[in-house]
């Protein structure tokens, strides 16, 4: 292969690249606006916000299999190594997380066309503290993938015990609700499933910080020991 011939693929992966990073940020920003349409909706009861989540999560969906359809296709033709193997095997990672925060954010709307405003009234603090650190969660995670920084996505990794902590406390002030009067029990059900999906996409935004720190270090922190306490 001639000097030029290098040169032009070497120009044409790092094009690819940027465009799977690219993608990746656009999805991201979709999920981003995507959760706070839902947890909007369902605080404020706004039913018709479902029309445009699903929206939404259709194109979420679509971004998906483009950027794995991009980086199999780059994967095939340009043998990548080191970090060019693990950002592209780390971006699909990242669009299949991305794509289950979507789903999860669906699942909060679909709560939004109950009136479930006693429940939400009890859990008010802890949920809404939930949600803005969930938020705050999946905002940091992309942002480090967006700097390359994985200092950053280490602090994001300490964030999901407090999203655990308030998901502990919602769980027990509707339990508790319920036990004083049953009659209430379907809109605590309702409240704790929002609490749930919340806590799953704080899982996910874990795992998307988690895909950053290998990209960047190499490092997989996925099933690094708990430190001792002390």
């Amino acid at each position: 292969m001639s000097h030029l011939q290098q040169a032009h693929t070497s120009r044409d992966f790092e094009s690819e690249l940027r465009e799977l990073r690219a993608q990746i940020l656009v999805m991201g920003a979709r999920c981003e606006r995507m959760l706070r349409l839902s947890v909007t909706a369902f605080w404020d009861g706004v039913a018709t916000a479902l029309v445009d989540v699903e929206a939404l999560d259709r194109q979420i969906d679509k971004d998906e299999m483009d950027i794995d359809a991009l980086a199999l296709r780059v994967l095939a033709l340009r043998h990548p190594v080191a970090y060019d193997l693990r950002l592209l095997t780390g971006v699909m990672r990242l669009a299949t997380n991305l794509e289950r925060i979507g789903d999860e954010s669906v699942n909060i709307a679909e709560r939004a066309k109950y009136d479930d405003g006693t429940a939400k009234a009890r859990a008010e603090v802890e949920l809404r503290a939930m949600a803005d650190a969930t938020q705050d969660m999946l905002r940091n995670s992309l942002e480090a993938f967006s700097d390359n920084g994985a200092t950053g996505a280490e602090a994001v990794l300490r964030c999901d015990d407090a999203v655990d902590r308030y998901y502990r406390r919602i769980m027990e002030r509707m339990t508790a609700f319920v036990t004083e009067d049953a009659s209430h029990a379907a809109e605590a059900l309702r409240v704790m499933q929002v609490a749930k999906y919340l806590e799953r996409i704080a899982d996910h935004a874990t795992n998307i910080a988690e895909e950053v720190i290998f990209i960047v270090r190499g490092e997989n922190v996925r099933h690094r020991p708990e430190p001792l306490a002390t």
